[in-house]
């Protein structure tokens, strides 16, 4: 169960001030590109689950995710996530030609979990890509042995902004970033949706 405190900023301008403040704890930033497939008759999406390809920078990584019963409350996200690593070129392929999701079963262990478990023969027949969107992703190393993300996300329909923080303990990280947040006069609110939620929503949140 991957938990995390989800924190949603107003605009670019509260996300570069938000950016200034951090500065001193950040480690690297990352370019990602997140395409999202179903199954053609919905397999995925009918159980709450979603498959997931993300590329980062320019392809030199590949991580492919398959997430399930995800919640979120007061800015607290739970969801159930299985992640591996593959070839770059095999998630490009898949990406072109998603068909190419089931012959990636033979070198990966979620496809073939995703096979299993969704597909009422064990099988899927077909994949549809459902699109996605890219995000430019800082992550900084604060205090209290926490890592931080800085989310700019851009969807076709606009932009979001958004501070996430992974966590064992949603609570006591919640509290240290609020406090820090108010100490630097940046303005939040708990998000209330997650990127792939807005993405299928079409809409950003206002």
């Amino acid at each position: 169960m991957e938990v995390e405190v989800k924190l949603r900023l107003p605009d670019a301008d509260v996300h570069q001030r938000l950016s200034d403040a951090l500065a001193p704890y950040h480690l690297l930033t990352h370019l990602q590109e997140n395409l999202f497939f179903d199954g053609a008759a919905g397999e995925l999406s009918s159980r709450f689950a979603v498959l997931r390809i993300r590329f980062y920078d320019a392809d030199a990584r590949c991580v492919i995710s398959l997430k399930a019963k995800a919640s979120l409350v007061g800015g607290v996200s739970r969801v159930e996530e299985d992640e591996e690593d593959i070839d770059p070129a095999l998630g490009r392929a898949c990406a072109a030609d998603p068909l190419r999701l089931a012959d990636a079963a033979a070198s990966s262990r979620i496809m073939r979990r995703v096979l299993k478990e969704f597909g009422s023969d064990g099988k899927m027949r077909s994949f549809v890509c459902l699109g996605g969107f890219r995000n430019v992703r800082a992550v900084y190393a604060w205090k209290e042995g926490l890592t931080l993300e800085l989310d700019e996300t851009r969807y076709d329909f606009g932009t979001s902004y958004e501070l996430e923080c992974e966590t064992t303990d949603p609570e006591k990280a919640k509290e240290l970033l609020e406090s820090f947040l108010k100490e630097n006069g940046i303005p939040y609110a708990y998000s209330e949706a997650s990127k792939f939620a807005v993405f299928r929503a079409g809409k950003l949140l206002p």
